[in-house]
């Protein structure tokens, strides 16, 4: 494999050729007219065959049309441009100013050095289930695949586990346990202090190395989950629409989606701490807005986790405001789920479906 340094040192090696092969009528253009297409096909053309070989493997289907076409009017240039091209090059790969990582970058990288079922596999593994951090990649595997994982770990490891995974996913795997085993965890969580960060880092690279990645290449994605993702980023009519439609025709997949759904209305059931985190940390543009389309219930409960000098001010502004657009209000009440789950992730709050389940352990 060639790395990128290789290729900027096999670069400055070009570069005389380069000039050399420019030599004869040179043209006007100049370095600041090229477009990136363009700079990239002088590139491929000084690096040549060999050298070039890699690059033009990591480029997909619109890339190569892209940079082939301008390689095809790019004409001759001056060895000022062609210097210019390469020297960009060269302080791009080597201070690491424009690369950019991402799932496809990784994926197409790794298919040029190994056979798909390889790929397929690590990118599964690096994918995951659904969740931002261990924990919550955990509350989405099927309770009896962690359950049966577990059995076999220390009852301490296993309180460890489930003291940091959803509440409702915790009581599902502790009754698929041996009664004993369990019983015998819930001692333990009970007993639980404070747990070191580097406790938790080994649970959690134990965890990764020897559950995720074998998970990886027996599970895939339950499709509920993703369809769950895509229900909570719809607006409220257009949600409503289609759960109506899809409990007509599978009752049981619309029911799975809900329960996976976290909603706004669903942050009224995190505990007290967990509501004031938000607070602290929300717009507070936002919350009068969200609040104002919010069920009686809700709208209290945030309410009742302010200061009463903020609480006045959040009604206030909620009588001024007058008649809101129903996007507004999904948008204002979207913005702090995704901060919840960001605040989650982070292990700032606690979020559950379900009120009253979580003990937060710092």
């Amino acid at each position: 494999m060639v790395t990128s340094t290789a290729l900027a040192r096999s670069a400055e090696q070009h570069m005389t050729e380069a000039q050399r092969t420019a030599g004869g009528d040179q043209s006007s253009v100049k370095l600041v007219h090229l477009s990136g297409a363009e700079k990239a096909a002088v590139l491929l053309l000084a690096l040549g065959d060999s050298y070039g070989q890699p690059l033009w493997e990591g480029l997909d289907e619109l890339e190569l049309r892209e940079v082939s076409q301008s390689m095809a009017v790019v004409g001759r240039l001056s060895t000022d441009v062609i210097e210019g091209v390469l020297i960009e090059f060269i302080d791009a790969v080597t201070t690491n100013k424009s690369l950019t990582g991402g799932y496809d970058a990784t994926e197409r990288l790794l298919s040029s050095v190994m056979d798909g079922d390889k790929v397929a596999a690590i990118m599964e593994e690096i994918r995951g289930p659904a969740g931002r951090n261990m924990w919550e990649k955990l509350s989405n595997v099927q309770e009896n695949v962690l359950a049966s994982y577990l059995k076999n770990e220390y009852p301490q490891t296993t309180a460890v586990v489930l003291s940091k995974i959803r509440p409702d996913h915790a009581a599902k795997v502790l009754s698929l346990l041996p009664e004993e085993l369990s019983l015998e965890v819930i001692q333990r969580m009970l007993k639980m202090q404070s747990v070191q960060k580097d406790i938790l880092d080994k649970v959690e690279e134990t965890l990764r190395v020897e559950f995720m990645s074998n998970l990886s290449t027996t599970r895939r994605r339950d499709s509920h989950e993703t369809m769950a993702e895509i229900f909570n980023n719809f607006d409220r009519q257009t949600e409503a629409k289609f759960l109506a439609t899809l409990e007509e025709d599978n009752r049981e997949s619309a029911e799975k989606i809900k329960a996976l759904m976290f909603t706004f209305e669903d942050l009224g059931k995190v505990d007290a701490t967990s509501i004031q985190v938000l607070l602290r940390n929300a717009d507070t543009s936002k919350l009068p807005i969200a609040l104002k389309g919010a069920n009686e219930t809700v709208r209290e409960f945030f309410l009742s986790n302010m200061s009463t000098r903020q609480s006045d001010n959040i009604r206030e502004e909620m009588e001024i405001l007058g008649p809101v657009r129903l996007k507004d209000v999904d948008e204002a009440q979207m913005t702090l789920v995704n901060l919840a789950k960001d605040l989650a992730a982070k292990g700032d709050m606690v979020i559950s479906k379900n009120a009253g389940d979580d003990e937060v352990i710092y």
